[in-house]
């Protein structure tokens, strides 16, 4: 595994521990008259009017968590395209209104536009918590194995080191 392939795998992970926790504190459960974070009157980055303001009855998957890149904006900022969720995203669903919609959730290929269902209900949590559990324990096992071969490939590095240097002194005497 690449440093590069390791260190995308460590966001990933992160962030998939970000979604779990907030998902299991109660992130989507539905906003009673709440705004999201940023979408304030404060918030120079944030158009806000209380008049034009609409509130989502139900809370959207992955849209209303903390990961996602447009969180509490109004108006979507930045394209999903550069979301990192898209690598888990199949291919020919990615350009798909709301691409994490998409993403197959267990062996059946449920996802959340599917399930056809509010975030809130209890079929789409149950999916979508196995989901992140399941490819939590999956990252952290693949990293796992990639630290247990590195280390392996410098310990046999070591000893092919070692023997080498041991054939090439009885060589020179």
């Amino acid at each position: 595994m690449t440093r590069d392939h390791q260190e995308a795998l460590l966001k990933s992970l992160e962030a998939l521990k970000l979604e779990l926790k907030f998902y299991e504190r109660g992130g989507y459960e539905p906003l009673l008259g709440r705004f999201p974070a940023r979408a304030s009157e404060s918030d120079p980055k944030t158009p806000f009017d209380k008049n034009k303001r609409q509130m989502r009855e139900e809370r959207s998957v992955f849209r209303d968590s903390p990961s996602c890149l447009n969180y509490g904006l109004l108006v979507r900022e930045h394209p999903c395209s550069q979301c990192w969720l898209m690598s888990f995203v199949p291919a020919e669903k990615r350009g798909e209104a709301v691409p994490c919609h998409h993403i197959p959730l267990n062996k059946r290929g449920d996802t959340v536009a599917s399930l056809g269902r509010p975030g809130d209900a209890p079929e789409v949590q149950n999916a979508v918590l196995d989901w992140l559990r399941r490819t939590i324990q999956q990252l952290e096992d693949a990293l796992a194995q990639s630290q247990r071969s590195r280390e392996s490939g410098t310990q046999h590095a070591t000893r092919d080191f070692q023997r080498a240097t041991i054939q090439s002194d009885s060589i020179e005497e």
